[in-house]
């Protein structure tokens, strides 16, 4: 994969922390799809170099199945943290 300037990094999240907001969800979304955030997120930015919000969720739904509060959650996650 091609590593890009404005990477997100997924953000360490201890057992039994509680989390708010998009970061809230990551601990479901491993369990879920077996996939470690980062990797989600990694995907992710890539896609946004080009495409839009929405554009992003639908992908992340068609292309792994991701339900539509997982892939808005990690969409999110990354459009704010490159917005930073």
């Amino acid at each position: 994969m091609r590593m890009t300037e404005h990477r997100v990094v997924a953000p360490q999240i201890a057992p039994g922390e509680r989390v708010k907001g998009p970061a809230s969800y990551f601990p479901s979304i491993e369990k879920t799809y077996g996939r470690p955030v980062q990797e989600w997120l990694d995907l992710i930015v890539e896609r946004l170099a080009g495409e839009m919000h929405m554009e992003v969720v639908a992908w992340l739904k068609a292309e792994y199945g991701l339900g539509h509060g997982h892939a808005n959650a990690l969409v999110a996650y990354c459009t704010a943290a490159l917005a930073k």
